[in-house]
């Protein structure tokens, strides 16, 4: 993940929606290397490498992610269409769009 799009990631991070959550999002990326969001009471951590305990893992290309943020691709029909893989909780990343809106 670009530090471009990280940064992109936590000035659209909503620390409202995310009051109360404590959840590792694990991401795979079949472009780029690994990393994962740990979003905590409002707060978002972004670490590079794997998790040794997510609550869900997404397997994706990070051109799918962007889509996702972007509003372009729904994360479902991702899910529905092979482009996103998850395990784990995999609710949470119906959360995603909450947690990173648009605009």
């Amino acid at each position: 993940m670009s530090d471009a799009t990280i940064d992109k990631l936590q000035r659209r991070f909503d620390a409202e929606a995310a009051s109360g959550m404590h959840e590792i999002f694990q991401f795979h990326f079949t472009d780029t290397g690994d990393h994962y969001l740990v979003v905590d009471d409002g707060t978002l951590e972004v670490h590079e490498g794997e998790h040794d305990d997510p609550s869900v893992s997404l397997s994706m290309s990070s051109e799918t992610l962007k889509g996702i943020m972007k509003g372009e691709i729904n994360g479902m029909t991702g899910f529905m269409t092979g482009k996103l893989k998850a395990t784990g909780n995999v609710m949470l990343a119906t959360q995603l769009t909450r947690l990173f809106p648009g605009h």
